[in-house]
């Protein structure tokens, strides 16, 4: 990955929708040289998807929840189980196996504290589980889906 590739998801991180014809123009190549770039970045797995962004307000899921979850269980059944139901709450939008005193973290967003509470139930029929801490976040200070590029392996 040379410095071009990297302008190039500098740039797609920002805006996916921006243009061939301006892509290309901002890196300084012919818009075929670029999308080939842009293809090849697709191929290898560098560039998973594109999706849309939504406003978590807007959609009346402007609560986030972190939910820190301990376990006296650590078989592969019983993960297997824990990770198959988690993933069908829709509300979890991230979930995390960790290192540590904590065995798992959910980022969860809801519309308040009842919606987080049906989150609850939801979760605590999934698997037996021996501790389940939520801390609600009052405040998003940063919040970016950008990855640092500055770690990408160079040509």
């Amino acid at each position: 990955m040379d410095s071009i590739d990297r302008t190039l998801l500098e740039i797609l991180q920002q805006d996916a929708d921006t243009p061939l014809v301006e892509l290309a123009a901002r890196v300084h190549l012919s818009p075929t040289p670029c999308w080939r770039r842009v293809q090849k970045m697709r191929a290898a797995g560098v560039i998973r998807r594109n999706v849309a962004l939504c406003d978590a307000a807007k959609l009346d899921v402007g609560v986030t929840v972190f939910v820190s979850v301990r376990t006296n269980q650590h078989t592969q059944g019983w993960l297997e189980r824990f990770a198959r139901g988690v993933k069908e709450i829709p509300e979890v939008v991230e979930f995390y196996r960790m290192s540590g005193d904590i065995d798992y973290l959910l980022r969860v967003v809801v519309p308040d504290i009842a919606g987080y509470d049906a989150v609850y139930k939801k979760l605590i029929k999934v698997a037996d589980l021996h501790d389940v801490s939520s801390s609600f976040a009052m405040e998003q200070i940063k919040y970016t889906t950008a990855l640092p590029l500055k770690y990408a392996p160079g040509r």
